[in-house]
């Protein structure tokens, strides 16, 4: 397993919509473990393919606390069949927004059908952190960012923190 570098908005590239996966051959298990080592590398709950690059319907999460025993799920193909009308707002973060958070509203729980590591359909029903962090990382898959569900205003100053971030960065390198 490799921990891979992630991508940090704005980038243009986290707004593709991935591709569909065909075959869940031994690439694919390799990309899952990797996104796994460096969504733990980053201590994140959650990564999809497209936060390294790879235009992949392709996510992993594992919302055990610390202390707690491991749970990952590896997602290929993920779509969500159903969702509560039941919305709650709560305090988001993303791997690729380092520090920044901004209160989102999701849906309380969700569906998703999948296809598991060794390409068997899977199904399940989520709530509470899971749902969220499902939904966060499909969205993800579809070009969408967690500040695409907030004002024009807010998303603005959330992507100049971030630029200021980047060039700071930039400079602590050089």
């Amino acid at each position: 397993m490799t921990v891979v570098p992630v991508i940090h908005a704005p980038d243009p590239r986290l707004q593709v919509i991935s591709e569909t996966v065909k075959t869940v051959d031994d690439g694919i298990r390799r990309l899952m473990d990797d996104l796994l080592e460096t969504m733990y590398a980053e201590k994140g709950l959650g990564l999809s393919a497209i936060q390294v690059g790879v235009p992949r319907r392709v996510m992993v999460v594992d919302v055990a606390r610390q202390g707690e025993t491991a749970k990952p799920l590896k997602l290929v193909n993920p779509a969500i069949t159903a969702s509560s009308e039941e919305r709650v707002e709560f305090d988001e973060g993303c791997l690729s927004f380092p520090e920044l958070f901004a209160m989102v509203e999701r849906p309380a729980s969700v569906d998703v059908a999948y296809l598991d590591e060794n390409g068997a359909g899977r199904e399940l029903h989520a709530d509470g952190i899971l749902a969220r962090c499902l939904q966060h990382e499909i969205d993800h898959l579809d070009g969408i960012l967690f500040v695409d569900h907030l004002s024009a205003l807010r998303r603005r100053l959330i992507l100049r923190k971030m630029i200021k971030w980047k060039k700071a960065r930039l400079r602590d390198i050089a």
